[in-house]
């Protein structure tokens, strides 16, 4: 399938003005939240029929939703070309009305709490892909955190490599990842541990051609029924 900004999602080494925090979602990692991570809430969660990735990039998370959820809106405040809709989600002047049942996004680490206020406004269910040190921090303590756990707390067991710019399947990093999920009315569950074999399980054969891996065959097997 050829995103809907009509090309494929080829990776870009250049940096958007400003140096926004461009780093793409490998697939894999997106797909393990529909899996895995979604199920795991149990009755917590509502049906998830419509979604929105505001921070969408390339479309290397948005194309994934897609391929789960029948709606799903992609935009950026950056525009990469790709023929998402720009805008900036932060803007205060917009309304907050409810537009969607799911806000899944990659934000950019700094105003991740930005987004996060924002996002609660908008969606009942809110899932970020952040770094797991996300959850240390006074100041996301106070704003956020304290009245507002996650409803659910899903870390990696094998790394998430996302690197500035582009996606790098065969990347290594030291940085650990995790989703964070917000659900409207819903208690804290326990932590859920998303299992090792995600990467190897969850890539698909045209992910290299969708998504911009430098390679001449398929990485991985066809995705696991699991």
């Amino acid at each position: 399938m050829i995103p809907s900004g009509g090309n494929a999602v080829m990776a870009s080494r250049r940096e958007p003005p400003d140096s926004l925090d461009f780093f793409p979602t490998p697939p894999w990692a997106t797909r393990a939240f529909l899996r895995h991570v979604l199920p795991a809430l149990g009755g917590a969660c509502p049906p998830i029929r419509s979604a929105w990735d505001p921070c969408c990039g390339e479309g290397h998370m948005a194309e994934v939703l897609r391929e789960s959820i029948v709606q799903v809106r992609a935009s950026d405040i950056f525009d990469y070309g790709r023929g998402y809709e720009v805008g900036d989600f932060l803007d205060a002047v917009a309304p907050a009305v409810r537009c969607c049942d799911l806000i899944c996004a990659n934000p950019p680490f700094k105003p991740a709490a930005q987004f996060a206020r924002r996002a609660f406004q908008l969606a009942p269910v809110v899932a970020f892909l952040l770094r797991a040190q996300w959850l240390e921090g006074e100041d996301r303590y106070e704003t956020i955190l304290r009245d507002r756990p996650p409803t659910l707390y899903a870390p990696f067991v094998e790394r998430v490599c996302m690197l500035r710019g582009r996606w790098e399947p065969k990347g290594s990093t030291a940085t650990a990842y995790a989703w964070f999920v917000w659900v409207e009315g819903a208690a804290p569950l326990p932590p859920f541990f998303i299992p090792p074999g995600r990467k190897h399980a969850l890539t698909r054969p045209d992910d290299a051609r969708r998504f911009g891996a430098r390679t001449d065959a398929p990485l991985l097997d066809p995705m696991d029924p699991a």
